[in-house]
C-alpha cells in the first residue's frame, strides 16, 4: 500500500482527500500543525525522512477572499511560499518521486484571455487583490517544474477554480465568495432581513467547484502522476456572475430578498474561467451541480455552527 503524505489535513482540500472513497487505497498521514511545523525547513526535512512518503499531496496554504488578502499581502505570499517551499525541497532532499503541489487561479494573469490555458502563467500582471498568494503559489508551481525537468521526478501542479463546500470557512472577513453567501443569506433568513449587500455592481464572473469534486480529481491524477503534464487545471467548465451565484443560494435557502449593491467595495478580476482540455484529456470532469453542492455546503454550514 502506497503510503501518503497530505499536508493541510484540516482545511477543505485535505479534510475532502482524506475522506474521499479513494483514499482507502493509500497509507494517509497528514500531521497537524503541532505535528509538523510546514514553516521550518528542518522539521519538514525530519518527518519526510522519517515517514519515507511514495507521494505528497501539498494542499496546505493560508487562504482566504479578498478581504483577507488585501489586508495582509506579505503575510500571504511570505506563508505560503515558505510552507510549499520547504515542503518541495525536502522532498527533493529524501527522493520523493511523486508530488502533488495544489495552486490557485489566482496565478493566472488578470487580463488573459478566458478559458484561462496552463500556458499562459507568467504572461502578463496579476490581479493586485491577491497578488501576494498569487505570487507565492507561482514560485512554489515553478520549483515544482525546475525539480522535476533536473531529476526526473514527478512533481505536478494542479490548479483547481475557486472551491467551496465542507470545511471550507464561512466567516464572511476571510472566506471566499459561496461560502460568505451562504453567512450572508443565512443571516439574513434568520433575522428577517429583506436586503444584503453585494460587493461590486454582481456582473463579475466566477467559477466555483464543489470540494468533494475537486478531491475526486486529485486522487484520479495520482495514479496518473506519470502522464501529467507539469500543470493541470481542475474546473467546472462554466462560470456565473456574482448575482447569480447570490440567487442560487437565496433559491436553495428559499430566502426571497433583495439585493443592493456597494460600488465602492473591490471585486477582484472581472471573469476568471480555468480551461478544461488537460483534466479532459486525462479522463476526468466534475460530477455536482451547483445547485447540489450549495444545499450539500449549507446542510454543513448548519451541523458545524448547531443551527436548528
Amino acid at each position: 500500500m502506497q503510503r501518503v503524505l497530505i499536508t493541510g489535513g484540516t482545511g477543505m482540500v485535505g479534510r475532502n482527500l482524506i475522506e474521499h472513497p479513494a483514499s482507502s487505497s493509500f497509507d494517509i498521514h497528514s500531521p497537524n500543525r503541532l505535528e509538523l511545523d510546514l514553516s521550518n525547513q528542518a522539521a519538514c526535512i525530519e518527518y519526510i525522512s522519517r515517514m519515507q512518503p511514495d507521494l505528497i499531496i501539498h494542499a496546505a496554504g493560508r487562504v482566504g477572499g479578498i478581504h483577507a488578502n488585501n489586508s495582509d499581502p506579505a503575510g500571504y505570499l511570505v506563508e505560503n511560499f515558505d510552507m510549499g517551499r520547504n515542503v518541495v525541497l525536502a522532498a527533493r532532499e529524501i527522493g520523493v518521486t511523486d508530488l502533488i503541489n495544489l495552486g490557485s487561479s489566482c496565478m493566472y494573469p488578470r487580463n488573459a484571455p478566458n478559458p484561462l490555458n496552463e500556458e499562459c502563467l507568467l504572461a502578463g500582471s496579476l490581479e493586485p487583490t491577491n497578488e501576494g498568494y498569487a505570487l507565492a503559489k507561482i514560485a512554489v508551481a515553478r520549483l515544482c517544474d525546475y525539480i522535476s525537468q533536473a531529476n526526473g521526478v514527478n512533481y505536478r501542479t494542479v490548479i483547481p477554480c475557486n472551491l467551496y463546500g465542507p470545511y471550507d470557512k464561512f466567516d464572511p472577513e476571510v472566506s471566499h465568495l459561496l461560502p460568505a453567501i451562504i453567512y450572508k443569506v443565512h443571516h439574513a433568513l434568520m433575522n428577517g432581513h429583506q436586503e444584503v449587500e453585494i460587493w461590486g455592481d454582481g456582473n463579475a464572473q466566477r467559477e466555483f467547484m464543489y470540494s468533494g469534486d475537486v478531491a475526486d480529481g486529485i486522487w484520479h491524477f495520482v495514479n496518473r502522476i506519470a502522464e501529467m503534464p507539469n500543470m493541470v487545471n481542475l474546473g467546472v467548465g462554466y462560470e456565473h456572475t456574482i448575482l447569480e451565484y447570490y440567487q442560487a443560494v437565496a433559491d436553495v435557502l428559499e430566502w426571497s430578498g433583495s439585493f443592493k449593491f456597494d460600488l465602492s467595495r473591490p471585486v477582484g478580476m472581472k471573469r476568471k474561467l480555468v480551461s478544461t482540455k488537460r483534466q479532459t484529456a486525462l479522463g476526468w470532469s466534475p460530477a455536482i451541480s451547483l445547485r447540489d453542492g450549495i444545499q450539500l455546503t449549507y446542510e454543513y454550514f448548519l451541523t458545524q455552527f448547531g443551527i436548528n
